[in-house]
């Protein structure tokens, strides 16, 4: 019994100690909000102090335990649950100023509001934003910048590493957890949150400039390069009557979208390599033709102009391909058309190694690499084809974990679609719900749910299983599901 338990506890003590860490630091975090509460007066500092003592004692205690049954390498099997008991406790204390608050926020809505922040998809449960409180819109901006860093850093160093839906094509040396590449490992991960905080600052001083005041600058940046989407209106971005401020917007999105690996080879190499990546190009294409396609729906409502259509399809087909989440309209009123759309644009999301979530746009081109061979091969059964994608060849591994992949999601959307119809919900809310919550996109479609309303009115049971869809989609299904089967946990 004595070794089974030292067992146990050697396989969680790295994920133990990782936690015990992430909570120091969402601890000092915390404090940001807490110090404007007292500032500004809100009288939610309390919220704040409370929920940093706990997140600092529960590290410490973490930690410690961590420390104890600590091992010296890293197997893969520790990977997952490293990454998985992450997401599945940072949002209990993300939640927690939330449930402090002053306002009758319940502990089920406290939750999904910073499971959502996390994971970046930006669907929201609180109405009447535009008189909350400074320090809380802060904090649920915090939320999602603090979950955007930790997206690239598992995409980057985990993710290749788990072999999950074709992420071995991204494999870099980061990847390699061995002690002889971790200074590496760690200088990488340096320039990805240098990279990160940059594109932050240039996003916000954008923003500033084009007319924001600066406290929706600094949130909107946030929520903007994580593709988030938390707002500080129930207007959403339609709270700016600005041309140039939505071109801001969708630039930032883009650049969101984008493989964070390509903006540090184009500073320290001098590399072009993001004009050449084919992932970039598809994104932009995808995009582009997207754009095109919307802005006649766009245009035909009524007092609008060409400038303005055009601004708006951009806008929110972008806010959606890279799963941001912002609107600045009400699209479901361009007709069934525009909203097959923005449907179906939900599940292709931007680039891997970015902050968005969906399939993500390699995928979708892998996809399309593999028909072509198959087509190629009904009419020619001998030819010798060679597979590749970006100049890197693709092997059948990749294409099996991207068909497992893709299948995973599948039966997660369907399963997900059914419990909420179960729980009394209508198909249209059933089904995008699942759809954004897996795709880590934000609004749905239909009254209840789309561009122009919230999760509010959802039963606490739909939260929580829109609240685990979130986590689930965020982790790319495979993270979550190995942990369920009984191989994993024996020795």
């Amino acid at each position: 019994m004595e070794n089974t338990y030292s067992g146990r506890m050697k396989l969680l003590s790295p994920s133990l100690l990782v936690l015990g860490a992430v909570l120091s630091i969402l601890a000092v975090l915390l404090l940001i909000p807490a110090l404007l509460g007292v500032a500004q007066k809100t009288g939610n500092e309390a919220a704040f102090f409370w929920s940093a003592g706990l997140a600092t004692a529960t590290s410490v205690i973490l930690g410690a335990t961590g420390y104890r049954y600590r091992v010296a390498n890293l197997q893969p099997r520790q990977m997952f649950v490293i990454t998985a008991a992450a997401w599945l406790v940072v949002p209990f204390f993300g939640a927690l100023p939330f449930w402090f608050w002053e306002f009758d926020v319940s502990f089920t809505n406290a939750v999904f509001e910073a499971v959502s922040g996390l994971t970046t998809t930006g669907a929201t449960v609180l109405v009447g934003l535009d008189s909350t409180a400074p320090d809380i819109l802060l904090w649920r901006s915090m939320l999602q910048w603090i979950g955007g860093m930790g997206i690239i850093g598992m995409a980057i160093a985990v993710m290749p590493f788990l072999s999950v839906g074709g992420m071995k094509l991204f494999r870099t040396e980061s990847s390699d957890w061995s002690d002889k590449s971790l200074p590496r490992t760690q200088q990488f991960l340096l320039l990805m949150v240098l990279t990160y905080g940059l594109l932050t600052l240039a996003c916000f001083l954008a923003y500033w400039l084009f007319g924001m005041d600066i406290f929706n600058a600094v949130n909107h940046a946030m929520a903007t390069v994580s593709t988030g989407g938390f707002s500080t209106s129930d207007l959403s971005f339609a709270q700016f009557d600005s041309l140039p401020l939505h071109w801001v917007a969708i630039v930032f999105m883009i650049l969101g979208g984008t493989p964070f690996v390509l903006f540090i080879r184009l500073v320290r190499h001098r590399q072009t390599a993001i004009f050449a990546d084919a992932q970039w190009r598809g994104m932009l294409v995808i995009l582009a033709v997207l754009s095109l396609l919307l802005t006649l729906p766009a245009l035909s409502m009524p007092d609008e102009t060409l400038p303005w259509a055009f601004t708006l399809a951009t806008f929110n087909i972008v806010s959606v391909v890279t799963t941001t989440g912002f609107a600045s309209t009400d699209y479901t009123l361009w007709g069934d058309f525009s909203i097959a759309i923005f449907f179906f644009a939900a599940f292709l999301g931007g680039c891997s190694g970015s902050t968005s979530g969906g399939i993500k746009t390699f995928r979708v081109q892998l996809c399309f690499t593999v028909i072509r061979e198959q087509i190629i091969k009904a009419v020619h059964p001998n030819a010798i084809l060679k597979r590749q994608y970006n100049g890197t060849t693709v092997s059948d591994e990749i294409v099996a974990s991207l068909v497992g992949f893709l299948f995973l999601m599948a039966i997660s959307l369907t399963i997900m679609t059914l419990l909420l119809s179960l729980m009394g919900l209508d198909l249209i809310t059933s089904l995008t719900g699942s759809a954004s919550a897996l795709m880590n996109v934000g609004p749905g479609l239909g009254p209840i749910i789309g561009p122009a309303g919230n999760f509010q009115p959802l039963p606490a049971s739909a939260k929580w299983v829109l609240s685990m869809g979130m986590i689930l989609g965020r982790l790319e299904f495979l993270t979550m599901i190995v942990l369920l089967t009984p191989a994993f946990w024996r020795r």
